[in-house]
């Protein structure tokens, strides 16, 4: 038997805080997407003027960091064409994301979830991530 360490509702909701706060700093409203260990949605926030395109978008950002256990832009120069992951994209339905934006949240050294967001540029999505994810350690 294992234990399996988790984010709860409490912790998708600090990181949804503080993304949100960066994504108002730099005047994008995003879509954010949270998600446990394992991929699943444990919460999202599509901010006033976040792009409807960018819900799932975000929801696969989060899914592929948490699930991969990989930010999602690391995938993004090995799936080029002639790279050795090429075509990974189209991996677990066209869920896998290769776009900055989602990054795994890491406490202790074991991902215990994601963050995935979008509507901005990749860069964008990957300093609203990171905020986020800045919120949330900060708050342990």
């Amino acid at each position: 038997m294992r234990t399996i360490n988790s984010l709860d509702i409490d912790d998708a909701g600090i990181l949804i805080k503080g993304a949100r706060a960066k994504a108002a700093e730099i005047g994008v409203p995003m879509c954010i997407a949270i998600t446990d260990e394992s991929g699943n949605l444990i919460a999202f926030e599509r901010m006033i003027g976040g792009k409807v395109t960018s819900i799932t978008i975000a929801i696969d950002k989060s899914y592929t960091a948490s699930g991969a256990k990989k930010a999602t832009h690391e995938y993004g120069a090995s799936s080029q064409p002639g790279a050795p992951a090429y075509g990974i994209a189209s991996a677990i339905g066209g869920r896998l994301m290769v776009v900055g934006g989602g990054l795994p949240v890491v406490v202790d050294g074991e991902v215990v979830g994601g963050i995935g967001i979008s509507s901005g540029t990749p860069a964008q999505d990957m300093e609203v991530a990171q905020a986020g994810i800045d919120a949330f350690l900060a708050s342990r």
